[in-house]
Formats: structure tokens, C-alpha cells, sequence
């Protein structure tokens, strides 16, 4: 959850320890539709797992991440 953490926080341009597991994206850290975007391409690329940008609008803070890279990744595992 740490690694995913600085992702979030590298594209949101904010400290890891800034961002809480259930943190609005959008609301609490101002987060627009590209950047949600972009915080999906750098997971794909990372875990080497291909999230559908359909589940954007679920993907809404971290514990919600994660739990769709977990299930994905048993997907594609």
C-alpha cells in the first residue's frame, strides 16, 4: 500500500504521508479526471496490470486502488 501511496502522491504532487487510505481523490486532494488517468497508467505500468478506466469513477482514494489492483492482479496472476 506504501508503493501505491507514493504513486498517488507523485501524480496528486503532495508528500506520501499527506495522502490517508480513504482520502477522496477528488475531493480532499483536488484531483482532476487527468490525473486519475495518469495515476492508472503509472499502476498498469508498474504492477503490470491492466485496471479498465471504466472503474475510474470507483477508484476514488487509496483503499479503493488497492483493493482493484489486488483483484486484478489475481485476474491476470
Amino acid at each position: 500500500m506504501e508503493e501505491l501511496r507514493q504513486i498517488v502522491a507523485e501524480v496528486l504532487e503532495m508528500e506520501p504521508e499527506e495522502i490517508s487510505d480513504t482520502g477522496d481523490f477528488i475531493e480532499d486532494y483536488e484531483a482532476d479526471s487527468l490525473r486519475a488517468i495518469e495515476i492508472l497508467a503509472r499502476i498498469d505500468k508498474q504492477y503490470k496490470v491492466e485496471i479498465p478506466q471504466a472503474e475510474l469513477p470507483e477508484l476514488r482514494n487509496l483503499k479503493a486502488v488497492y483493493a482493484a489492483l489486488s483483484r486484478h492482479s489475481v485476474r491476470q496472476g
